[in-house]
């Protein structure tokens, strides 16, 4: 299906690794002109070289850290009218005592995971209302829906972004500007591979084994971990041009783990 997004061009923040490069790929796929931005300039550099390589998409790799204004600026510097914005980043690391959490954590924290794409968001959105065509996804994560003691660093502040993005999202639909949040988890990453390979060394066992205990005694109802391309595939679903009637959703990917009627 032709995704009707052929040109477009996408900002994508922390597009390096992760959900996010398995967005960024699925969008070059689509032929969407790429902007990707992320702090480690190796990792990046690799995997622009090869999303390009794979599909034969403009590429344009951007050393910053997009949780700081001066990060901020030269993304924009580099694509000041993007058509599609997609924002994730690497999760904080899992809280086993809430205790442990400083106030330094916290604003470390909402400055990556609230204030970035807030004012990324600010920053693009009156141009996407003027061209009367944008497309804006935030990877967020299920613990913003459904609370965590491992995830309150992370599931805190992107509950108030995903309650950011519904609010704006009701204002500016009817100019063909869209903004939806996907709350993902259960997906195979090296992130969730160092974690479960730290694990798995404990024990003896090899990291194929710790998931899939995992998989059995979570349990997951899809019975595996899901795959960054999949994701991918979906955030491109989000960024399409048929997805003009869809905004202001918050939408759970993980395999079936967490259930609500509505």
């Amino acid at each position: 299906m032709d995704l009707g997004i052929r040109g477009r061009k996408a900002i994508i923040n922390g597009g390096s690794a992760g959900l996010g490069l398995g967005a960024a790929l699925a969008l070059a796929h689509e032929g969407v002109d790429l902007y990707i931005s992320a702090r480690n300039e190796a990792r990046l550099n690799e995997a622009c070289a090869s999303i390009s390589s794979a599909t034969g998409a403009r590429v344009e790799a951007i050393v910053a850290d997009h949780a700081s204004a001066d990060g901020r600026r030269r993304i924009l510097e580099r694509c000041p009218a993007p058509d599609i914005l997609v924002g994730t980043c690497s999760p904080p690391p899992y809280i086993e005592d809430y205790h442990a959490i400083t106030e330094e954590d916290w604003r470390r924290n909402l400055e990556l995971t609230l204030i970035s794409p807030i004012e990324f968001m600010r920053s693009v959105i009156d141009g996407m209302v003027e061209r009367r065509w944008g497309r804006i996804v935030n990877i967020a994560t299920a613990a913003a829906k459904f609370p965590h003691p491992w995830r309150i660093l992370s599931g805190a502040p992107r509950s108030a972004l995903t309650n950011y993005s519904v609010a704006v999202a009701r204002q500016v639909v009817q100019y063909n500007v869209t903004i939806n949040t996907l709350l993902p988890a259960m997906h195979e990453t090296d992130g969730i591979r160092a974690i479960y390979g730290a694990k798995a060394a404990a024990k003896g066992v090899s990291v194929e084994a710790e998931i899939a205990e995992a998989v059995r005694t979570i349990p997951i109802p899809a019975g595996r971990f899901g795959s960054a391309t999949d994701f991918g595939a979906i955030t491109a679903m989000f960024c399409s041009e048929q997805s003009n009637y869809i905004s202001g959703q918050s939408l759970v990917v993980d395999g079936g783990v967490t259930n609500a009627l509505f």
